[in-house]
């Protein structure tokens, strides 16, 4: 897997009963990985740094048949630091492994071995395909991917959003729609988050950017209409920087995967595009690549089927979830994730803000 933007090396947790060879053993056969060997010894190989959860390297020994078994395993769990405040994010992450994923086409996301959340302890784990080996990110961050790189980021993240697109399970047994109810609840917490973080930034927020963060709050019904209409969405990352997706090393022969599933959700699929480019490179990087991959991506929509969306329509949602991503600081904030990442989203966001005159859809 890949090192979390701002991310710190942690003392190793205390490991759950899952990864006792009993228990591994148990878990491979269900998922059908194991046939008639047994799991003789577990290993923590390397503990990859994550900002809310641990992210383990397992290795695995075998005793009798084991072939085909992994030998290798990813198990993910809570950050105890977080644990309490992000307890649904683990929720969220099981669902989609455990419930979305096996719907889904080969080879977009790593194959979960096992999943499960407590609700009593909130206490969850995953364990996943471990493709260290076949599979790297683009560039350690902060540095964004080259233009070919990109190029396949984009292009399975549109393969997966088309698996979604619209789809009939959606708000069903497929994640929920939120209601009008639901989303000005959420503004209302917004707007008291925004005020508490006005007044800590004091003059380090201009009267510029005050005054939009205003017009935002007071037009968000408006903005929501997009939401609420139900149509062009599909199943969003919610987090889909580019260091969540994990791309074949070179001379392997392998679709790009992506990962870390904590804040999934039914969304308009421009929000994962902005959130890649917009709250994450720079202007200069994203001014380059911008307009080729949005082109890639409404390319890929309709290589698999996606029809009635027109490239226009793209546009337009694109500058709807820019202007939505001014948000993003804020609620990072107000979790306390680090000011490396919140303060660097909140200048770059308002930079495509300004460069896409995203202010006019207010």
């Amino acid at each position: 897997m890949a090192t979390a933007p701002g991310a710190r090396f942690m003392t190793p947790p205390q490991l759950p009963a899952v990864v006792e060879p009993a228990h591994l053993t148990a878990a491979l056969r269900k998922a059908g990985a194991l046939d008639r060997g047994a799991v003789r010894e577990v290993k923590v190989l390397h503990q990859h740094p994550a900002i809310v959860s641990h992210v383990i390297r397992l290795g695995l020994r075998y005793v009798g048949e084991s072939a085909g078994a992994p030998h290798s395993l990813i198990l993910k769990m809570p950050h105890s630091a977080y644990a309490r405040t992000l307890a649904n994010a683990g929720r969220q992450e099981v669902a989609f492994y455990t419930r979305l994923a096996p719907n889904m086409p080969s080879q977009i996301v790593p194959r979960c071995y096992d999943g499960h959340f407590d609700e009593e302890s909130q206490a969850w784990h995953l364990l996943l395909e471990d493709l260290t080996d076949s599979h790297e990110v683009a560039a350690d961050w902060p540095l964004p991917p080259s233009r070919d790189q990109a190029m396949a980021i984009v292009t399975a993240l549109a393969r997966w959003h088309a698996s979604w697109w619209d789809h009939t399970s959606l708000g069903e047994t497929a994640g929920t729609w939120m209601s009008i109810d639901d989303t000005t609840g959420l503004m209302e917490t917004f707007a008291g988050h925004y005020d508490r973080f006005a007044d800590l930034l004091g003059d380090r927020l201009s009267e510029e950017r005050r005054i939009l963060y205003r017009r935002f709050i007071e037009k968000a019904g408006r903005l929501l209409q997009r939401y609420h209409s139900h149509r062009h969405v599909t199943i969003a990352h919610g987090d889909a920087h580019t260091w969540n997706f994990l791309l074949p090393r070179a001379g392997v022969t392998d679709a790009v995967r992506i990962f870390d599933f904590d804040q999934w959700r039914i969304n308009v699929p421009t929000n994962d595009l902005a959130y890649m480019m917009a709250t994450q490179w720079y202007p200069e990087r994203r001014q380059a690549l911008e307009r080729p991959l949005l082109n890639r991506y409404f390319d890929t929509l309709i290589a698999h089927g996606i029809s009635g969306y027109t490239r226009g329509a793209l546009d337009q949602d694109y500058r709807w979830s820019v202007l939505w991503h001014i948000t993003k600081p804020v609620w990072q904030w107000s979790i306390n994730i680090p000011p490396v990442i919140w303060w660097n989203n909140l200048e770059r966001v308002f930079s495509a803000v300004d460069d896409l005159g995203c202010e006019e859809l207010l």
